[in-house]
């Protein structure tokens, strides 16, 4: 079958997530050491999330929705670089680099991320519509208690994981509907990642770096 996809620098149709939803907190793993690899990954050149202007508009909805609520969107990651995936497919072949086991897999051997899903030489990020995020409690001034971490590679991040508490399943079900009802479509594996439905650029992967200057001001 022939590849419809294809590879572009052209940043115009993106945003400065920070810009486009100024109530949104940024917490960008993959510029910190503090992910499933253990190193700033490639193409994160600032801690700042770029996001198409479409995603914008409907993260920006779905942010004054929760407000009201008394939470704010807390971001970890948006748009990802190709060469972001690509540090991830190598670094999944190495084997013997196993540095964050027992934080993000320590179910899991190393060997069957591939296998099982929880990395792929493409991912929806690099298009630019995808978003990875939890709810901040304005009142407790704390992150809410989802039931599992951010990129843990496990079953109890399936967001209908149900060992987890009451509590915790209500949590993960505040996002879930917020971001479905303002246009984003989730995913079965990750109770954090969400695509908007109607994304713009649905056969194309960006390679512009993650920095501000990569978008207009």
């Amino acid at each position: 079958m022939e590849n419809l996809t294809k590879q572009t620098s052209d940043s115009s149709g993106f945003v400065l997530l920070s810009n486009a939803v100024p109530d949104v907190m940024l917490e960008i793993r993959y510029y910190s050491t503090y992910n499933f690899i253990g190193d700033r990954i490639d193409g994160y050149e600032e801690p700042c999330a770029l996001i198409t202007k479409e995603a914008a508009e409907a993260l920006k909805k779905a942010s004054d929705e929760l407000i009201i609520k008394e939470y704010r969107l807390k971001v970890f990651d948006a748009y990802r670089p190709q060469k972001a995936v690509t540090h991830f497919v190598n670094w999944a072949k190495d084997l013997n680099d196993t540095r964050m086991k027992k934080y993000f897999y320590p179910e899991l051997d190393k060997s069957v991320l591939f296998d099982q899903g929880y990395i792929a030489e493409k991912s929806s990020h690099s298009r630019g519509s995808t978003v990875d995020l939890t709810l901040f409690d304005m009142n407790t001034e704390k992150e809410v208690d989802m039931g599992g971490t951010y990129d843990y590679f496990g079953e109890i991040s399936h967001p209908d994981y149900m060992q987890i508490t009451a509590e915790q399943y209500k949590n993960r079900m505040i996002l879930r509907e917020a971001m479905l009802a303002n246009g984003f479509k989730p995913l079965d594996e990750e109770w954090w990642h969400f695509t908007l439905k109607d994304e713009p650029y649905p056969d194309t992967y960006f390679t512009f770096p993650v920095n501000s200057n990569s978008v207009k001001k």
